[in-house]
């Protein structure tokens, strides 16, 4: 693995810690948005947008939202947008699928949660990046993951391979991940590492940390395998193209 280096330990509260690198030349390929598009790129960690009691609200829907599905490996998603949900080795959606009992598993003030969560984030990111937060569009797929031990059954599952979330979704400039659940606490393994040429960066998951960075190259990162317990996280990803924008999820 090389050097490792923590950019960010569980047992840290940090208010902003905000590492800048130089850009990838990937967004050269992809037509430029002023006001938007990374110029300055970089990789930032904030425990003080999110508080832990309402990451835990959040965890108890992604919670809820899993317990009426889940992936026969070790990785489950749920995306509230799209109504994706792991079934077995497949996905369902989940609105056709349940239709109207949705409304026995969540609530208004869920998405509403959900929704002020999403707003904060993308406030904090256009602040630390110098753009125009209203420049920046919601972009799918936007989702929870929980991650067990369990050995991988389909490709869905292999979750650690190392990527590049531009070159894999071509619509993402900025991506964030906010954390559910604790490192060593509530899981073993699983964290987040940045794989720089001199060293990896890992951060530490703890409930209502967002790490969030520019979607380039320069961003190559991977989720260790979870060794045992359960890792609840959340992605949150923004594209500076309106064209690949999508709403807020909307109950009913």
């Amino acid at each position: 693995d090389g050097v490792s280096e923590v950019l960010a330990h569980r047992s840290d509260n940090l208010r902003d810690k905000f590492v800048e690198i130089p850009c990838s030349e990937d967004y050269d390929s992809h037509k430029r948005f002023a006001g938007c598009t990374p110029r300055k790129c970089g990789r930032g960690v904030t425990d003080a947008i999110i508080t832990r009691e309402e990451a835990e609200r959040i965890r108890r829907i992604a919670e809820r939202g899993l317990s009426l599905g889940g992936s026969d490996g070790g990785a489950s998603i749920l995306d509230l947008h799209s109504g994706a949900l792991s079934l077995g080795k497949h996905f369902v959606n989940l609105y056709r699928y349940f239709g109207d009992k949705i409304q026995d598993i969540f609530t208004e003030e869920d998405f509403a949660l959900y929704r002020d969560v999403r707003q904060r984030i993308q406030q904090r990111i256009a602040q630390v990046f110098g753009i125009s937060s209203s420049a920046m569009y919601l972009t799918k797929p936007t989702f929870f993951s929980r991650m067990n031990s369990t050995g991988a059954k389909t490709t869905h599952d292999e979750y650690w391979h190392p990527h590049v979330d531009k070159v894999t979704y071509g619509s993402f400039d900025y991506t964030s991940l906010l954390y559910l659940s604790d490192y060593s606490k509530d899981f073993g393994g699983g964290r987040f590492v940045f794989m720089d040429a001199d060293s990896n960066k890992t951060v530490e998951p703890r409930a209502g940390r967002v790490s969030f960075f520019t979607s380039g190259s320069e961003n190559l990162h991977r989720v260790e395998k979870v060794q045992w317990g359960t890792r609840f996280a959340i992605t949150i990803s923004f594209s500076c193209d309106p064209e690949h924008g999508i709403g807020d999820p909307l109950l009913g």
